[in-house]
């Protein structure tokens, strides 16, 4: 199979995460020609777990080769999960599964959002880190979601149960 249409094929396959809503954005360093470097914060809610929110800033680079969608993003990012509401569990999960990806150069780069749970403190734990083809980065980040009541809201509280990498109620 040739290489493009491999490529092709392997997007259109892949599962759908959610995309994330910009939250707003400070510039870091003026470029003359083309947009300046920035640090960007976007918002994503984790479509397998109800009631939760997640924050994440990273680094975006300007300039000629950031306008046209080639330039290589640094591997920082920081991230901030809350609940924002009662938490449910819409669909069961494999331990560190993807709940949230994004493009950080033309190909080969991508921040991912991995999501965890610590049975023992029936609490959610999401991981962001940079995946490269060749070589990831060490550069990593965690925010952690203990799971409450939420007031006024009667449903029993979900659990997480890692020997499967699952949940249940």
């Amino acid at each position: 199979m040739k290489p493009l249409l491999w490529i092709a094929v392997t997007l259109l396959l892949a599962p759908r995460l959610p995309s994330a809503e910009e939250i707003g954005s400070v510039d870091t360093k003026f470029k003359l020609i083309g947009p300046d470097h920035k640090v960007k914060v976007e918002a994503f809610d984790d479509e397998k777990v109800e009631g939760v929110t997640c924050h994440v800033s990273r680094a975006v680079t300007g300039g000629i080769k950031g306008a046209v969608g080639i330039a290589e993003d640094t591997s920082d990012a920081s991230i901030a999960c809350r609940q924002v509401g009662p938490i449910r569990i819409v669909d069961d999960f494999a331990k560190g599964e993807s709940a949230f990806s994004e493009r950080r150069s033309l190909l080969f780069k991508r921040l991912k959002v991995a999501r965890f749970c610590d049975e023992k403190r029936n609490t959610l734990v999401y991981l962001t880190y940079s995946e490269r083809v060749i070589a990831g980065s060490p550069k990593n980040a965690i925010s952690t979601v203990p799971i409450l009541p939420w007031p006024g809201d009667d449903t029993p509280l979900a659990e997480c149960n890692d020997e499967s990498g699952g949940w249940f109620d």
